[in-house]
This record gives C-alpha cells, structure tokens and sequence, in this order.
C-alpha cells in the first residue's frame, strides 16, 4: 500500500460501517469514513470513538460526505440503510477503479443484486454481519457482542473479489469467511430480522422480552416459517430446524434492541419493506399470502410515514 492511499471507503458509517471501518483504521489501514449531519462533525472534531467489550479505542481517517474527495479505493464497505441503496450506489463512481470491491454489509437479501446492476456482478458481494453495536452518541459507536462478516459472490461458489476482500478484512484480525452460499446466509440472517426487527417495533420490546412472551414467540415462529416459504420461492431452500436454531441463538442476545428499533427510537426511517416486504412480495407474485409480515409491514410503514413527517 502506498503510504497515504487511502483503501477503503466506508458508505454509511454508523454501527456497522463505523466498527469495521474503525477496526480496519486501527489495523493501520488508510480508511475513508463517509457520513453526514452531526455524525460526521464529530469524527471530524475528534475521530471516531468505538466503547466497546473488548477494549474502547479510538480510529483516525479521512472523514468527508463527499465522495470525490476520496479517489479510487480497492474496497468499499457498503452500510447504507437498504432504502438509500440506489441514490447512493450512484455517488461510488468518483471512488470505483476496474478491481474496487463492494461489499454489502446491510440488512435484506436484495440489496447486492440492486448494487450489482449498476456496478457489475464480478465486483459485488452480499455480505452477511453478526454484530451488536448501535451508534450511541455523534462520533461515538458503543460495541456490545460479536463482530463476525461472512460474504461471499453472488453467482459463484468463489470468486476473486471475495478472497481479496476476505484477505483485507482477515488482516485487521476481524473475523471474516467466504459462504459458497452467501444468498443462503442472507436468507437465515433475515428468518431473524424480519421477526426480531419488526416485532420489537410494534411492541417496543427487546429480544428478552419478545423470547418471554408466548405470544410473540408464537407470531415470531410464524413470521420466520413466511420468511422460509418466501425463501424457497427465490430458489433458497432452509431447513425446518431454522426456526428453533434462531430462537436458540437469539437467547444469548439478552436484552439487545434490534436495529430496527434502535431507528424508531432515533427518529430514524425504517427499513420495513426489505425486511418484511420482500416476504410478502414474493410470496404474492406465487398467489400466497405472509399474514403476519403483511401486519408488520403494514404498522411499520406507518411508524415510518410519521417519522418522514416528522411527528
């Protein structure tokens, strides 16, 4: 690496964006952090500040909402909330060269492939994260479990973009592995989100709370059985036990505020129509109903067209 090149640029910079690419900043990597509002000044002002279980520290890079101030990187780390995904896809041509990777690393299955149709197949990942962070103050990322990435090529089972992103991530010591099958993981991550995400929405509750209340276990079991039925539509198949594995992993999560929730919360959009949406989309276009991703999407876009509105 050239001394001063700035590798990466980091599209989105909150949670994830901003652990990964403070964890790559911290490895010695010349990091791009793109951000906007009083999120960005702070980083300007101070760096970024990640609080977090395995030893607060602090990332310094070129903070900037404005691309072109970047150039040309080698990868791009892509964290933008699922509804920005086509506006900002558009503003990566100032910092795209002929080997630039993008990595996906949002909620939803579809997200690569709306990347890949502007910047081509052979650079796109769909990435997967495992991760409990929540942007807790501008400037400042607090970083409670977890960390993992897997990713992998979205029409082949390997591919060079995806060793040279592994390779990049696995230097900065952040776990890291290529799935064969990254639309398969994708597909399982969202048997979580869709329930967990939604529900503790609708009854403000964390993933503790849904886990303790029968009957939300039982509308978060008949959520994620949509989500298998939708699945298996878009040519995925996933195996019954799913839904008593995503319950079993979710019980080591205690009292964590799905992302989701951390949004309405904030006052933020909500990404409802690529987590329950696309369930109730695809089943539709087969003649089948999604009943209870149909109710969530349908409170949530509500929540969401108030929170625009700005009440």
């Amino acid at each position: 690496m050239t001394s001063g090149q700035t590798r990466i640029a980091v599209m989105g910079s909150g949670a994830v964006g901003g652990y990964f690419g403070a964890r790559l900043a911290a490895a010695g990597e010349n990091v791009a952090f793109i951000a906007r509002g009083a999120h960005l000044e702070a980083m300007r002002r101070d760096g970024l500040c990640v609080k977090s279980v395995g030893g607060d520290f602090r990332a310094h890079g070129v903070f900037t909402d404005n691309p072109r101030e970047v150039g040309p990187v080698a990868l791009v780390l892509f964290c933008v909330k699922s509804y920005d995904t086509e506006s900002v896809s558009a503003m990566l041509a100032p910092i795209i060269r002929p080997r630039t990777v993008v990595l996906s690393l949002q909620n939803g299955v579809d997200n690569a492939d709306r990347l890949a149709s502007r910047w081509g197949r052979d650079r796109v990942l769909g990435g997967v994260v495992y991760l409990g962070a929540q942007l807790s103050a501008p400037g400042t990322i607090t970083h409670s479990a977890g960390g993992r990435i897997v990713l992998g090529a979205l029409d082949a089972p390997d591919s060079e973009a995806a060793r040279a992103a592994e390779s990049i991530l696995s230097a900065a010591q952040i776990p890291c592995s290529v799935s064969p099958e990254i639309r398969k993981v994708m597909w399982s991550k969202l048997v979580w989100n869709a329930p967990f995400c939604a529900i503790s929405c609708l009854a403000r509750a964390t993933v503790s709370e849904i886990l303790e209340s029968e009957p939300l276990r039982g509308q978060a079991a008949a959520c994620m059985e949509e989500v298998r039925e939708a699945a298996r539509i878009a040519g995925v198949e996933l195996p019954p036990s799913i839904v008593d594995d995503t319950f079993n992993f979710s019980r080591g999560l205690g009292g964590f505020k799905p992302s989701m929730l951390q949004d309405l919360e904030a006052g933020k959009p909500l990404e409802y129509q690529a987590l329950n949406g696309i369930v109730v989309d695809l089943l539709a276009r087969a003649g089948k109903k999604a009943p209870v991703n149909g109710a969530c999407r349908a409170v949530l876009q509500f929540l969401d067209s108030r929170i625009r509105a700005g009440r």
